[in-house]
């Protein structure tokens, strides 16, 4: 796996589709549009090109691949994708930002530190900022980790190039953990 060590995973390929050597692609991801034709795609079975998809039906047709049989070889293959693979294929609006950019971002409330992004979470009420405690705060007894919602409600800010994300009602929900 150290191939990918500086990658993530961001889609599979599942099974095949009719008769040409189309796979389903299960998505990893929430953008669709890096699955562009000619684009080479790492996966933990080599390397291949994207002959077509179809974001619709999610369907994957693979460069060589065109019969079933052929396909079949891809199923359940990870697609793997880096930082600058990622910036270079996923276009961001104002106030979206990829999740490698927010882990690690210190979260602050008032100017305390509260504690760090060390993952974040996708569960089916939206996603959660999963938080290292700060030491200090949890010396004062709180709990070691906790979970912030990702909702405009509780982030005031965000700077990724200062690693810093300004929070309200964050120090309340670690109160309450």
């Amino acid at each position: 796996m150290s191939k990918f060590k500086d990658s993530f995973l961001v889609a599979q390929f599942g099974k095949t589709h009719g008769l040409k050597g189309e796979l389903k692609l299960h998505l990893h991801t929430d953008f669709p549009e890096q699955f562009t034709k000619g684009r080479t795609l790492r996966t933990d079975r080599g390397d291949f090109v994207i002959e077509h998809y179809n974001p619709k039906r999610k369907l994957i047709k693979i460069e060589g691949f065109n019969t079933p049989e052929d396909a079949k070889k891809l199923t359940n293959a990870k697609i793997y994708s880096s930082k600058e693979e990622t910036k270079e294929y996923c276009k961001l609006e104002k106030g979206q930002y990829f999740w490698f950019d927010l882990i690690g971002c210190e979260i602050l409330e008032a100017g305390e530190i509260l504690g760090a992004v060390k993952d974040i979470q996708r569960l089916p009420q939206g996603d959660y900022f999963l938080i290292d405690t700060s030491k200090e705060l949890i010396k004062e007894g709180f709990a070691k980790t906790f979970l912030l919602p990702y909702l405009e409600h509780f982030i005031i800010s965000v700077d990724i190039n200062s690693k810093k994300i300004e929070a309200k009602g964050a120090k309340d929900i670690l109160e309450a953990s």
